[in-house]
């Protein structure tokens, strides 16, 4: 009866906790909602009430009516996805390695991998842009896409490093007493089976590429080239009727597929992030 109690506490903690988490992070996006459902005239009189006295759709139907903002929208879309599948050819050998191959310093080097993950864009930027400035990597789609997927590769590595540890090894033995050889055991047992985990990876890196600023800011100066992180800055500022309830409704927009993406695949991201936890 006491357990029973104490569980029935402890989970009523745990819910208010998780409430006023979500109250934290989705306030300022409903306070974002305000500001794109009102006028102009209601903007600038500065009015603090939450809901709109005269709320209107009008800012939506500029944004998603501006052909700028649907380039916005397509760049940030190829620039994720490119980074996403770029990301997994890269990183699906990478984990296979790490989970089956025994090598010396396999310890430290999944260290260094992490220790990668940990570095924020921010300190390697001025280097990186004399660099790729250098190699003619500027103001193009394929170099930024290089930097997304350098920035990536450490977890989606870990990620899939988790789902193939929770493979059995006897289905790799059995392939290869058949005679299949290491590359067959990947590309036929491993990758079939670890197909969750590659999905999850990838909507992680897509989530991941869709909300990168800082990278396409410092590396496309090009308009048509900006994806929406960057594009509704630009968008706003040349507009001749822009102001605060365009912004608002722009930044709605672009980070609304983020997520819906994520609420809709929760559980399937959440199952890449803890894959291996316990196991391997």
């Amino acid at each position: 009866m006491i357990n029973s109690r104490q569980e029935r506490i402890g989970d009523f903690f745990s819910y208010l906790f998780l409430l006023i988490t979500f109250l934290f992070f989705a306030w300022p996006l409903v306070w974002l909602l305000s500001l794109a459902l009102r006028t102009r005239k209601e903007v600038f009189l500065g009015v603090s009430r939450l809901i709109p006295k005269s709320p209107t759709l009008d800012n939506f139907i500029a944004i998603l009516s501006s052909d700028k903002f649907a380039g916005y929208l397509w760049n940030a879309l190829l620039l994720s996805s490119a980074s996403a599948i770029g990301c997994l050819i890269v990183a699906l050998p990478a984990a296979y390695a790490f989970s089956r191959f025994p090598f010396r310093g396999k310890g430290p080097w999944m260290m260094v991998l992490l220790a990668f993950q940990m570095i924020s864009p921010l300190v390697i930027m001025v280097p990186l842009y004399r660099y790729m400035a250098k190699i003619g990597l500027t103001d193009s789609h394929f170099g930024a896409t290089m930097v997304y997927i350098a920035l990536a590769v450490p977890m989606v590595t870990w990620i899939l490093k988790g789902f193939i540890d929770g493979i059995p090894r006897s289905l790799d033995e059995a392939a290869l007493i058949d005679g299949c050889s290491h590359f067959g055991v990947f590309w036929r047992i491993i990758l079939p089976l670890a197909t969750p985990g590659i999905a999850s990876a990838f909507i992680i890196s897509v989530i991941a590429g869709w909300s990168q600023f800082l990278v396409p800011f410092l590396l496309i100066s090009k308009e048509a080239l900006m994806p929406i992180g960057v594009g509704i800055f630009q968008y706003a500022g040349t507009q001749n009727d822009s102001s605060i309830q365009l912004l608002a409704a722009a930044c709605l927009v672009s980070v609304v597929p983020a997520i819906v993406a994520f609420l809709s695949l929760q559980r399937l991201i959440l199952g890449a992030m803890t894959a291996g936890a316990v196991k391997g």
